[in-house]
């Protein structure tokens, strides 16, 4: 099932990340899709904000993976978009069983790496400040979060 949440601005996909959030458990992956400029790093600052993570939150696009570890619980910051073809020793996978919470823009590039149960989130550009976000969850735990947020 798709869940459908209209975001109007900066501060509903803020407010959104921060309602996902606040049904967080270890292991959890986000996968984030959709074009530049789309709101996949503003939902990750949100999530962050939520988590009590206070260090600036910013794409990790050269560095593919950023770790916050001062909050509630870790939070893994993928951003593979420059990533032409997995390589096993960046260690992708290894971040979805270490007790934290994995938010991957771009997932959409490594799908055949991705855990069976995950959230997907696609973000949809409708004009300068509004965007849909469709939510798809795979996996009880993720349909419970959607049932319980949106």
């Amino acid at each position: 099932m798709e869940y459908k949440f209209t975001s109007k601005s900066v501060d509903d996909t803020l407010t959104i990340a921060q309602n996902i959030e606040s049904e967080k458990f270890p292991n959890m992956v986000i996968c984030l899709e959709g074009d530049l400029g789309s709101g996949k790093t503003v939902f990750t600052k949100g999530f962050a904000a939520a988590l009590g993570i206070e260090d600036t939150i910013t794409s990790p696009t050269f560095n593919i993976i950023k770790e916050y570890t001062n909050g509630e619980l870790p939070l893994y910051h993928m951003d593979v978009y420059r990533i032409e073809e997995i390589d096993e020793s960046i260690g992708i996978t290894d971040y979805f069983n270490k007790g934290g919470v994995t938010i991957i823009e771009w997932a959409d590039i490594i799908k055949n790496q991705l855990p069976k149960d995950r959230l997907v989130i696609k973000f949809k550009v409708i004009d300068e400040d509004t965007r849909v976000l469709i939510f798809i969850p795979y996996g009880d735990r993720y349909e419970e979060l959607c049932n319980a947020v949106l």
